[in-house]
């Protein structure tokens, strides 16, 4: 990966604000309707090369496909691999289950979105025999890409973990939490392998890793859901195991929904095992006012010598858009906690568009928070490079 040689490097976290067309063929699509496979690859191809564009419009230096094609950026796979089928019933969060009103807005607010919490669940061993829609993808991002010229100076490309699917699309089938996460790694690792083999930064999204305290772990003590973060990174490890470490970046989050986040995980206790992971970068949302304190956590639990930081300095759940003095100030808190401007590349706390129909921010709004992360990191290059 890229490092922040000469200047502060920015990026985001995969998913963006799908365009309305695309979005409702999307939703039919998870709903199990017929839509036009045409129309559908005409959306998607406009799609791309309309986030592409703008992407680097906006200044963005490692970007990607914003997921476009994809209906949700945990459920996707279910269109991918064989042995997911009916209906997951997936327990509301702690914090949300205690504040009914902001759940029922919540779920007036993705009312017409793809299946989040009723999302398939595994009820046949899974398997991933067919790689055809991920090689689409992979195509289509290059076509856009390539058409911008040097659309951006390192690409990405977001993948599922194995724990974030299995906390999502549960299991019917298994019978045992530790043999479905470990059947995904092994399947999931096909579509890790094509990422890195097409030559983009492969960023595995494992928003599990402290999320799924409040929901699926949410009767458990600490001590056992710390040990079901250990198996859900051993299980990354066994997938990546014949990829370059430098060639990913694991982005883990609590949650990219504006609730009041009242029973998150503190950051510290998960830091010693999710350093255990073979990979290259560490993504993490700080710019919440629920977590932009978790920065004190790398005092204690410095971040290893060779591993990139990739810290939010952007909230990706409200319509406010950050000062870029802010932004700069995060990125300079950021750089001391590290102690290497060279290693910090500035991003965005978690997807502008998670699931289709369910994005929090206005799409104009997007364009201009990441507007604004560009010039706060010009304005902490100036300060960091004299």
């Amino acid at each position: 990966m890229k490092r922040s040689e000469h200047r502060i490097l920015t990026t985001h976290v995969g998913s963006l604000p799908r365009p309305p067309a695309l979005r409702d063929l999307l939703v039919r699509q998870d709903r199990g309707e017929a839509v036009d496979r045409g129309a559908f690859a005409r959306e998607a191809e406009a799609a791309v090369s309309h986030v592409v564009r703008k992407q680097v419009e906006a200044g963005i230096d490692v970007g990607n496909d914003g997921e476009q094609p994809r209906v949700g950026f945990s459920t996707y796979p279910a269109r991918r691999m064989r042995g997911f089928g009916g209906e997951s019933k997936r327990r509301m969060s702690r914090d949300i289950a205690e504040h009914p009103d902001y759940a029922s807005r919540l779920a007036r607010a993705r009312s017409g979105a793809a299946r989040i919490n009723d999302a398939p669940q595994a009820v046949a061993e899974v398997a991933y025999t067919d790689l055809g829609e991920a090689v689409a993808e992979c195509d289509l991002f290059q076509r856009s890409a390539g058409a911008e010229g040097k659309a951006f100076a390192e690409p990405f490309m977001t993948a599922a973990s194995p724990g974030v699917i299995a906390t999502i699309m549960l299991d019917a089938y298994y019978g045992s939490h530790e043999r479905y996460v470990r059947a995904l790694a092994r399947e999931m690792r096909k579509e890790y392998e094509l990422i890195v083999q097409r030559g983009f930064v492969l960023q595995l999204d494992c928003p599990d890793l402290a999320m799924e305290r409040a929901r699926f772990f949410q009767d458990e003590p600490l001590d056992r859901f710390l040990a079901a973060v250990a198996l859900h990174v051993e299980a990354i490890n066994e997938a990546v195991k014949d990829l370059p470490a430098d060639r990913i970046r694991l982005h883990l989050c609590w949650g990219n929904y504006d609730g009041p986040h009242t029973h998150d995980v503190p950051l510290e206790p998960l830091l010693p095992i999710i350093y255990r992971a073979r990979v290259g970068a560490l993504s993490l949302p700080l710019a919440s006012p629920r977590h932009q304190h978790e920065l004190k956590a790398f005092r204690r639990h410095p971040l290893p010598s060779g591993m990139l930081f990739v810290p939010g300095v952007i909230d990706s759940t409200t319509n406010v858009v950050e000062h870029p003095e802010v932004v700069a100030d995060r990125i300079a808190a950021a750089v001391e906690s590290v102690g290497d401007r060279t290693r910090v590349i500035a991003s965005v706390d978690c997807g502008f568009g998670t699931f289709a129909g369910s994005q929090l921010v206005e799409e104009s709004i997007v364009w201009t928070k990441l507007r604004a992360l560009r010039e706060g990191a010009d304005l902490a290059t100036r300060r960091l490079w004299g």
